[in-house]
């Protein structure tokens, strides 16, 4: 026979179980989240081109669900619901992509304008290992996204959830601006990312780590703000399949979108957290 657990055992596992539960809806620490981080983008600025490379496509083809989900539900909602309702709802789907970069833990280029920096300013890595991984992951990133967007304009429209037009309307906001005005808004884009990064050390579990994906990138994507990533398939879908999109609009989308995420996630939050993290830690 199974013996069965004493009440004394039966207490202490549930205290083990409260004390697990609460240990994973305590916050860490600032300095404990920096030296997190510190390990983490060690990590990644070690790894082999390889590795990263593979993982960066991986990620430029996840995070083209999130325009996917939009262009489809443009299609279907436009006209049928207001258009606050659409602008919210479209900003919901957009977080998709993310969650499954996020989540897989595959590289995107705008996680590591601020993890990856880190171990450079701590003097753990060289300036020459960060380009190395940037230059890796952000081109692999838009060779992902690429793929995905020719195959969303070929299918996506064969298969008939998407119409032609929704390509347009998604890519448009993205162009339609100064370059003063796109510039602002891609830094906060990279500001909202680098914190992203940040705080999704700072949290233990899936469905906080969830949360917080799903609520700093719908912010991006309710306010489209241009992220050279997830920017890259929407405006390259919508070069794909009007003539109003030019190939000097796209170049000048990523170029801007690229400069404005970096300013936003090294200056932004590598740079000042890092300095008032360390900046309270004795020595």
């Amino acid at each position: 026979m199974t013996s069965q657990p004493t009440k004394a055992e039966t207490t202490d596992d549930e205290s083990v179980s409260e004390r697990s539960s609460e240990s994973d809806h305590t916050p860490v620490s600032q300095e404990n989240a920096l030296r997190a981080q510190l390990e983490v983008g060690q990590e990644e600025l070690s790894r082999p081109t390889r590795g990263l490379a593979l993982s960066g496509l991986s990620a430029g083809l996840d995070i083209g669900f999130g325009p996917l989900f939009m262009t489809a539900l443009v299609t279907t909602a436009a006209g049928v619901w207001s258009e606050p309702t659409l602008r919210i709802t479209t900003g919901l789907v957009y977080s998709l992509g993310f969650v499954f970069v996020v989540l897989s833990g595959t590289e995107l280029f705008t996680e590591h304008t601020t993890l990856a920096v880190l171990p450079v300013l701590n003097g753990d890595a060289t300036i020459s290992s960060l380009v190395r991984l940037w230059g890796v992951v952000y081109c692999t990133n838009l060779i992902g996204g690429a793929v995905f967007a020719a195959g969303m304009v070929t299918f996506g429209t064969e298969y008939g959830i998407i119409a032609p037009t929704a390509f347009v309307r998604l890519a448009a906001p993205l162009l339609s601006h100064s370059v003063a005005s796109t510039l602002f808004a891609a830094i906060l884009a990279g500001w909202l990312m680098g914190l992203l990064s940040w705080m999704v050390t700072s949290v233990k579990g899936s469905t906080a780590r969830i949360l917080l994906v799903v609520a700093i990138t719908t912010v991006i994507g309710f306010g489209h703000l241009p992220h050279s990533i997830a920017g890259n398939v929407e405006v390259f879908a919508g070069l794909l399949t009007s003539s109003s999109i030019t190939v000097a609009d796209y170049v000048r989308f990523l170029l801007i979108a690229t400069i404005g995420n970096v300013i936003g996630g090294t200056i932004f939050v590598s740079l000042l957290k890092y300095g008032y993290v360390t900046g309270g830690i004795e020595d």
